[in-house]
């Protein structure tokens, strides 16, 4: 409409301007019925990290990234520079100008290491979060994990018309015409890319939005996965509701959940099985009821260093393998060896698979306690040890409630419990979720309230709804990936390290958020003189001064000022005050002159990214200056690099004396060799890598 506008606007007579402007605005006025929206609305790409030079498009720092010049020349510290379809030169200082790229022209990334939270030295568990304007994230997850994604939660912009989301690079305002339009192109683009991320086979996209923009986010995900299932469910989020003049009071928002392949949700898959168990029209038929593992797992503060209270041996008969009750505590000093058992009693202690020493969930009088309430049970004896399970706290409160039946005893006296349901089929949640547990304010930003002790971060989601949300869809899959592009304040990672913490899962996310100030604060830090890019301003973007604070947080135990976190996560006897067995690298992702890549560099660039094609395993390593070996081994991180094709023999005897390894990378432009190497290698994956760094990673094109 911009350009129609502008051609009208030269018709020199005045007359045929003005009627053929009337006629324009009526057809504007009408709307086709279905989704309309510009899909080519350009977005262009500010580069910090390459130097402005001759010929370049560059744009204020403090100005719209679309509104740009080229540089003619120049002279010192200023620069000459034009602006298409205007004659006259301007003259800015380049330290007020950034370089930019425009949608379509290719950019080269590479993510640079800004920070690590390692909170579990012995696990390979490693979590990223990059902070880059998520388009440019997901064309460089794409190469990373196309089909290889799990379960992709996002929770963008709403589309308010507050001033709480930006479209190149500046807010869009509540009474822009084509505010709707710009929204679903945003959408558009990023849920393309998000698409190819996900694993065709079983996997699922979940996408939160309000009523701003729900029927048109419906339109735009039926016409995007037509081949898979769409559902979308309310959910009540703010129970005391959100004023409106003149209007009902808003409570509850929508979330869509797109089933790719055979996705299915997992009806024992989270507690809001409790509230559907409540409900009168259930009758008698009887559903197994998972038990909890006695033995504590490594990584959720379970080694006897960790709680040395919890470490004591359960005494068992020789010759029946019948409970008989728990030792005492063994003092952290003693060997367990030098414990003898009672004549004619077998002890067996919470010993893990590889022999580590580790504890038992329950203090010795709780779990006599457990006993005596018939909650405690063993599985089969083998002569030496009989694994054990209890019945949970939360599960315990569903007994009082009625929820559970007694099926029968087993032979130490345990109940045999089976959950109430409907026909003796699954119980499937229903379509409307009204849980307390899912308040924003109580169990959003009070729990970031209690990190930060200030107000950083608007309408943060509660971490209980995100975690019954995705746990649908993981709980039976505990290596899965999951990708938030829409971070904000962290809470899909905090949700994931708390899924991981209750059931000893081993799932991996991603986060991806962009390091915007809010309004106020961009009016302030341009008041005194600051602009994008500066220490000063990047410190209070939502990346650095609200995502990675929380991440690290949460993880350690602590809040902002390093005093322990209050309280346990609801429904679990988890402190908050552990924090999580997990580890976390966070990154920016920036991008390289192409004019400047020099060959001895291009290496070190490209090693994280590496290390996240791989699987993250161990810390992200970290080469010198040096010159490049040919190959390059890295048991920690499950990975090995062939920078010399003369070297793939000694290659190859390297790989038998490190069975760790299970990605190869082969640097070599002969396709041919490079498949007849990779047959050759006993290893799960292998990639090839072009000697010019340009030809591995140029995003922007070609995969749009």
């Amino acid at each position: 409409m911009a350009a129609i506008n502008e051609l009208i606007s030269q018709i020199d007579n005045a007359e045929l301007r003005e009627r053929i402007q009337k006629e324009v605005d009526k057809l504007s006025k009408q709307k086709k019925f279905g989704l309309v929206f510009e899909e080519h609305l350009p977005e262009c790409t500010p580069l910090y990290d390459i130097p402005v030079r001759r010929g370049a498009k560059v744009a204020l720092k403090t100005g719209k990234v679309n509104n740009f010049y080229t540089v003619l020349k120049l002279d010192g510290e200023k620069a000459i520079c034009i602006k298409q379809g205007e004659q006259d030169a301007v003259e800015f200082n380049v330290a007020d100008l950034v370089t930019i790229a425009e949608f379509g022209e290719p950019i080269y990334p590479y993510l640079k290491p800004i920070d690590t939270v390692c909170n579990a030295p012995d696990s390979d568990l490693w979590h990223t979060l990059i902070e880059a304007d998520n388009y440019h994230a997901l064309q460089l997850l794409e190469y990373l994990y196309a089909g290889k994604v799990d379960c992709i939660y996002i929770d963008p912009p709403y589309n308010t018309g507050a001033k709480d989301w930006k479209y190149n690079n500046d807010y869009v305002d509540g009474n822009d015409t084509y505010r709707h339009s710009k929204w679903l192109s945003m959408m558009q683009k990023r849920l393309k890319l998000a698409k190819k991320l996900l694993n065709p086979q079983d996997s699922v996209l979940i996408v939160t939005i309000d009523e701003k923009e729900y029927l048109h986010l419906g339109c735009l995900l039926e016409e995007m996965f037509p081949e898979s299932k769409m559902q979308m469910i309310s959910t009540v989020i703010n129970p005391k509701g959100n004023r409106r003049d003149s209007e009902f009071s808003r409570c509850e928002e929508y979330i869509y959940f797109v089933y790719i392949g055979k996705a299915a949700i997992i009806s024992n898959g989270t507690d809001m099985l409790r509230e559907i168990a409540e409900n009168k029209t259930v009758n008698s038929k009887d559903k197994p009821v998972r038990l909890r593992a006695l033995l504590r797992q490594a990584s959720n503060h379970g080694k006897r260093t960790d709680r040395p209270n919890l470490f004591y041996p359960l005494l068992f008969e020789r010759d029946t393998g019948k409970f008989v009750g728990p030792g005492s505590v063994l003092d952290i000093a003693k060997d367990r060896n030098s414990y003898k058992a009672p004549k004619g009693m077998v002890a067996m202690w919470p010993i893990g698979a590889n022999g580590t020493e580790l504890t038992w969930n329950l203090q010795p009088t709780t779990l006599m306690d457990k006993h005596r309430q018939h909650f405690l049970s063993f599985g089969r004896w083998d002569g030496e040890k009989r694994t054990g399970y209890y019945l949970s706290e939360g599960q315990e409160e569903n007994f009082k409630k009625g929820l559970y039946n007694i099926v029968g005893q087993d032979h130490d006296g345990a109940y045999i419990i089976a959950l109430k349901s409907s026909k003796n089929q699954d119980i499937r949640p229903m379509t409307i979720w009204h849980k307390k547990s899912h308040s924003a304010s109580e169990y959003g930003t009070a729990l970031l309230n209690n990190i930060f002790s200030d107000r950083r971060f608007s309408f943060p989601k509660s971490v209980y709804a995100v975690k019954d949300t995705i746990q649908f869809f993981v709980a039976n899959n505990p290596d899965a990936l999951i990708v938030d592009f829409f971070a904000g304040s962290g809470t899909t990672l905090h949700a994931v390290n708390l899924l991981n913490a209750e059931d000893g899962g081993h799932r991996r996310c991603i986060l991806v958020t962009n390091n915007e100030v809010s309004d106020a604060e961009n009016k302030a830090l341009t008041a005194k003189g600051y602009k994008p890019g500066d220490p000063d301003w990047e410190k209070l973007g939502i990346a650095h001064y609200v995502t990675w604070p929380r991440t690290v947080c949460s993880m350690e135990g602590h809040d902002i000022n390093g005093n322990p976190l209050k309280g346990n996560y609801l429904g679990s006897d988890l402190s908050m005050s552990d924090g999580f067995k997990a580890n976390a690298a966070f990154f920016k992702l920036g991008f390289l002159d192409k004019n400047a890549v020099a060959l001895g560099r291009q290496f070190k660039e490209m090693l994280p990214t590496l290390w996240m094609k791989a699987g993250a395993h161990g810390p992200c390593p970290v080469i010198g200056e040096d010159k490049i070996p040919k190959i390059l081994m890295l048991p920690e991180n499950h990975f090995a690099v062939l920078t010399e094709e003369n070297a793939f023999s000694q290659l190859e005897q390297e790989l038998d004396k490190n069975p760790e390894i299970e990605t190869v990378y082969i640097v070599t432009d002969y396709e041919p060799g490079y498949c007849a190497m990779a047959k050759g290698l006993k290893v799960k994956h292998t990639y090839q890598l072009y000697r010019d760094y340009l030809d591995n990673f140029r995003l922007n094109t070609g995969r749009n």
